[in-house]
């Protein structure tokens, strides 16, 4: 578009600017969601972006991970344990950010050892497997272990504006 000039609008200078989110609004999102986007880094330093379910501990502000132990995100959390999770709102113009250091349990083994049983306790309630001992000995074959994301800093915000 070689010589065109662009100018402001009085339309664009309308536009309401996002509003920052408070601490709990960002806990409550957390919560509400049940998918976001892992970002770990990579030896290159770019990110690895990876889509997630998880679930949110407002109270020791925690995220918590299911994985396989063959999963290149674990390669790198143990490797830099700086991690963000990106939670998207409501709509396309809110968002929350989780970022802290993220550690790698260890695979779970036998099945209803403690690591078993963490991976258990992230099941909703209302998802809970009829048979529990099935559940944890599959996990062990699947050779599963937590990501703990210890969140140090929230941050979102929202726009409001009309669709």
């Amino acid at each position: 578009m070689r010589g065109t000039s662009w100018s402001v609008t009085p339309f664009m200078t309308q536009r309401p600017a996002p509003r920052t989110l408070s601490d709990e609004a960002l806990s409550d999102l957390l919560t509400k969601q049940q998918f976001g986007t892992l970002a770990t880094n990579k030896r290159s330093g770019h990110p690895h972006l990876t889509t997630m379910v998880y679930s949110w501990d407002p109270d020791t502000r925690t995220v918590r991970f299911s994985t396989t132990a063959d999963r290149v995100k674990v390669k790198h959390l143990r490797r830099d344990p700086r991690a963000a999770l990106h939670v998207p709102g409501g709509d396309v113009w809110s968002f929350a950010v989780a970022e802290g250091e993220a550690e790698a349990s260890e695979v779970t083994t036998v099945p209803g050892d403690a690591i078993g049983r963490e991976l258990l306790a992230m099941i909703p309630a209302a998802a809970k497997p009829e048979d529990e001992q099935a559940f944890l000995e599959e996990q062990v074959a699947e050779r599963r272990l937590v990501i703990r994301l210890q969140t140090h800093r929230l941050y979102g915000t929202a726009l409001d504006i009309e669709a």
